[in-house]
């Protein structure tokens, strides 16, 4: 939901600062590279490292040159700590200790956690509210939306390339998106369908013009970041305004307040950016562990609200 904007808006920096991170800018990491590459990305050596490499990172895309920068961000982290300097970021992350093929062992276990919970509560979502519900529909929609953009946060942080970045943006703009969507028909579209046609209509446009620039025209780093910025506080604002306005009446809204501002508080958790506990735990892996309880929380209360919804549709029929 609201989180997602934020994610989107701090990946964004780490992004930007992908190609100019100060570990990879060392010219003893530079040069340690080059050095491997020359030894073991190349005729027999690199036969050699293909023929003892183990089969789950060839099948994960892991190459020789990936490897090269492993070992040699390694290298460069051991001198910095050495010389009493600060753990330096290299291509935009921190240096995170590799379990088997998982690139960001704990973002990524806690990325399929949270699909899973989305997994959980959409089968409950499924088994309590009957299919007759208004809302039915846009929240199971909603539902698939957010478990396939975990699926790619899940890959992603698992393996960093072009593709499952892009991957993992677009989808998570998608949530975002998607969480307007079902805001407006909460607040506007079940009293007045052709207004959610065309709105409807503009989200997909807006989409589809987003996705084509960043990938048809250039992957422009600040140009996603301030597009999701607006989306997010259009999100945030929407939400927010519709549960105080309906506080009173429903009550059950309130765990719709409490998720909102449980996922910008918590996304704070993100500026905080140390360098991994134990090379594994970092800010953005402890951001994405605490959001599990609040997507939750979110499901919950589209169950409560969509019980009530039709429970007030059976109520206007008998009178009608």
């Amino acid at each position: 939901m609201a989180g997602w904007a934020a994610r989107l808006v701090l990946l964004a920096g780490a992004a930007a600062l992908a190609s100019g991170s100060q570990g990879d800018r060392e010219p003893v990491y530079r040069d340690c590279v080059l050095k491997c590459e020359a030894q073991n990305c190349s005729g027999g050596a690199l036969k050699h490292f293909r023929s003892r490499q183990p089969i789950y990172m060839s099948l994960a895309g892991w190459t020789c040159r990936d490897d090269c920068k492993y070992e040699c961000m390694w290298v460069t982290v051991g001198l910095y700590l050495r010389e009493g300097h600060k753990v330096p970021q290299f291509h935009g992350k921190w240096p995170f200790s590799r379990f088997l093929f998982f690139q960001e062992p704990a973002s990524a276990v806690a990325s399929f956690l949270n699909g899973l919970a989305s997994l959980v509560m959409l089968c409950r979502y499924r088994t309590f509210v009957p299919v007759s519900s208004p809302m039915y529909h846009t929240c199971v929609a909603f539902a698939w939306v957010s478990l396939n953009a975990w699926f790619w946060s899940t890959v992603f942080h698992t393996r960093d390339t072009d593709l499952t970045e892009k991957m993992d943006y677009f989808c998570a703009s998608t949530v975002i998106l998607h969480s307007i969507y079902l805001c407006c028909v909460r607040t506007v579209g079940l009293q007045h369908p052709a207004v959610l046609s065309a709105f409807r209509a503009l989200l997909l446009l807006m989409l589809t013009a987003h996705v084509s620039y960043l990938s048809l025209i250039r992957f422009d780093y600040g140009y996603n970041l301030v597009a999701n910025v607006a989306i997010g506080l259009v999100n945030v604002v929407w939400w927010l305004a519709w549960c105080l306005w309906n506080q009173r009446r429903l009550p059950h809204v309130r765990k719709c307040v409490v998720v909102v501002l449980l996922l910008q508080g918590l996304s704070l958790l993100e500026l905080l950016d140390f360098p991994p506990l134990f090379w594994v735990l970092d800010a953005h892996a402890i951001w994405h562990i605490s959001t599990i309880p609040v997507h939750v929380l979110f499901f919950s209360f589209l169950e409560d609200d969509s019980l009530y919804l039709l429970k007030e549709s059976e109520a206007k029929f008998k009178r009608d």
